[in-house]
């Protein structure tokens, strides 16, 4: 309602799945995710639309790049080191996005109003010393690259992809589902029945990503064989 009556965008701090699929069962008009790059998990909700107010949005999104001074004595650094030195300086989680680490560097999407206190305050990551600054992107390798896998699968409902592309059984996949640890393309899913369609992002809480890129056909007897890309 604010961004209608001024006419100007409005920014929601980041959110998780659950909170985007909020989001969208609430609102269903004028409402954009950004995260800082296509796959991001964690977005901003932007409201307000270019047609309506003549410019496009500005995201205040920032890119800092957290890398250790000595790459000899570092320590292995995982997600969960670069996310505990962060909240410890007291920071919010809401405003922190994806945090990408490649080659122990970690690339931290944050909003932009604490983009500075991060720079003038985090200097440790578990043991390691780091300096911090902001970057434009990520390098290119920096992004995991999914692994191409052919499944073969009784149906496309989503308990069936899921049991198959992780080799658990059908019961833990439906267990998942209920339990809400199931979303696609952002939205979460409660019904095991629910069919995959092509391009469609499953993310499970706890196991990854994949995405159904093509269908090769059927098996003798009667299975359909999926392409698969696998985060």
């Amino acid at each position: 309602m604010r961004s209608q009556n001024r006419g100007v965008y409005f920014y929601s701090d980041f959110l998780n799945l659950y909170e985007q699929t909020i989001l969208f069962d609430e609102i269903k008009r004028d409402v954009t995710l950004y995260g800082g790059f296509s796959d991001a998990e964690r977005k901003i909700a932007c409201f307000g639309n270019e047609n309506e107010f003549g410019y496009e949005p500005n995201p205040p999104i920032t890119i800092i790049c957290i890398k250790p001074l000595s790459k000899k004595f570092s320590d292995d650094l995982t997600h969960r080191d670069f996310l505990g030195s962060l909240i410890g300086l007291g920071i919010k989680r809401e405003t922190l996005g994806d945090i990408i680490i490649t080659e122990n560097v970690g690339y931290v999407f944050c909003l932009e109003g604490i983009s500075q206190y991060i720079l003038d305050n985090l200097f440790k990551v578990k043991h390691t010393s780091v300096s911090c600054e902001i970057c434009d992107s990520i390098p290119e390798n920096a992004l995991p690259k999914p692994k191409e896998e052919v499944v073969i699968v009784s149906s496309l409902r989503l308990d069936v992809g899921i049991s198959g592309i992780y080799n658990i059984s059908r019961s833990k996949s439906s267990a998942l589902i209920d339990g809400e640890k199931v979303f696609i393309n952002g939205r979460l899913i409660t019904s095991s029945s629910k069919s995959i369609e092509l391009g469609d992002t499953v993310s499970v809480r706890g196991y990854g990503r994949f995405r159904y890129v093509d269908i090769l056909g059927d098996t003798r007897k009667g299975r359909v064989r999926v392409l698969c890309e696998v985060y």
